[in-house]
């Protein structure tokens, strides 16, 4: 059983010569896949999505050090399911179509991936564009055929399942009509904030938008080191800071792109550069607490600093402005683990390009 890392060195070690390779191999059979879908439409988003979004692998790919001698299964799963979402948000954002039927019968392939047994759909019912030669269903089938193996899935399949529910709801009310989807997504907030009642409604939205949850059971549950409560401390250790704190950043860093595109980018509601900072620093804090409860606590607490370490090395920062100063309070705040990460990540990308 491999052993899970206890320092950053340790982690970056395992990135770079395990976890990145296998994730670029899964990623390579993906994208072959991908260039044999006949509708061009569904061709060129699957490719899009794969070529713009490869780091939201790499990072989800971090998880399958908990699966022990099953990483290798862990990553077949994490970039199974995250090509999945990654094709789905392209087919969202970048599509005609602003229809909720649409986006929820899409996204019914998140919830069947995660549900042995179900049969496929077709996903595609209601848009024109419909041959993808299977590629979405043979995603879905590659997740299923995974934790249908799985000893421990009763253990975490109502986690599974409330992570993907908020998922999926959030992809559908943020992507229809720009006049509906403010007031969708606070009525939602509304119906769903017990959960998390110190959060404005955006944040709250973010922290749906993320699924790092779901590659933390899914390893634990690959690594035969899960059972009911390990399963409900993981819930609530990810959600709703950790998984906020990766989405926040994940859409600071996207700010110029989405603006250019027209897309709903939750950063945009704080009321100010200084607010936004004070909260992510509030999410870093609370996402520090909450996985203190966890199995292997140093490991979450290094998924923290790495989450801020890994987005803010992004290029994308360059055309942000003011980034240069929130960057280094995120930084100082997180750790020197995170600046360590930051550094190795920004030399990757170098060495890479």
């Amino acid at each position: 059983m491999s052993r899970i890392p206890g320092n950053t060195i340790t982690l970056l070690r395992s990135m770079f010569q395990k976890i990145f390779p296998m994730v670029d191999e899964e990623i390579g059979c993906w994208k072959s896949r991908a260039k044999q879908i006949p509708n061009e439409e569904l061709r060129t988003q699957a490719l899009a999505s794969i070529r713009s979004k490869k780091f939201h692998c790499q990072g989800g790919g971090v998880y399958s050090l908990l699966a022990g001698n099953k990483m290798k299964e862990a990553i077949t799963f994490i970039i199974a399911y995250q090509t999945i979402s990654d094709y789905l948000d392209n087919l969202c954002d970048r599509s005609t179509s602003l229809d909720p039927r649409d986006f929820e019968m899409l996204h019914q392939a998140m919830k069947d991936a995660l549900s042995p047994g179900n049969e496929r759909k077709d996903y595609y019912h209601f848009r024109t564009d419909q041959d993808d030669g299977g590629y979405l269903h043979a995603l879905v089938e590659t997740c299923q055929l995974i934790l249908e193996k799985l000893d421990g899935y009763e253990a975490i399949r109502q986690q599974l399942m409330q992570l993907e529910k908020l998922y999926s709801e959030l992809q559908v009310h943020k992507h229809v009509k720009a006049e509906e989807r403010i007031p969708r997504l606070t009525a939602w907030y509304e119906e769903n904030k017990e959960k998390a009642s110190n959060l404005s409604w955006y944040e709250f939205s973010a922290a749906a938008g993320s699924t790092l949850g779901i590659y933390c059971l899914v390893s634990y549950a690959l690594g035969n080191k899960i059972n009911n409560q390990i399963a409900e401390n993981v819930f609530h250790g990810y959600f709703p800071y950790v998984q906020g704190l990766h989405i926040l950043l994940d859409y600071y860093i996207d700010q110029q792109e989405d603006m250019e595109e027209g897309d709903l980018n939750f950063c945009r509601y704080y009321s100010s550069q200084s607010e936004m900072q004070q909260r992510i620093l509030f999410f870093i804090k609370q996402s520090n607490q909450h996985v203190k409860h966890l199995p292997d606590r140093k490991f979450h607490e290094m998924i923290v600093q790495g989450l801020v370490g890994l987005y803010l090395a992004d290029d994308k920062l360059k055309k942000i402005k003011g980034s240069q100063n929130l960057s280094r309070t995120l930084l100082k705040a997180s750790g020197t683990g995170a600046r360590f990460i930051n550094f190795n990540i920004k030399f990757y990308y170098r060495m890479e390009s």
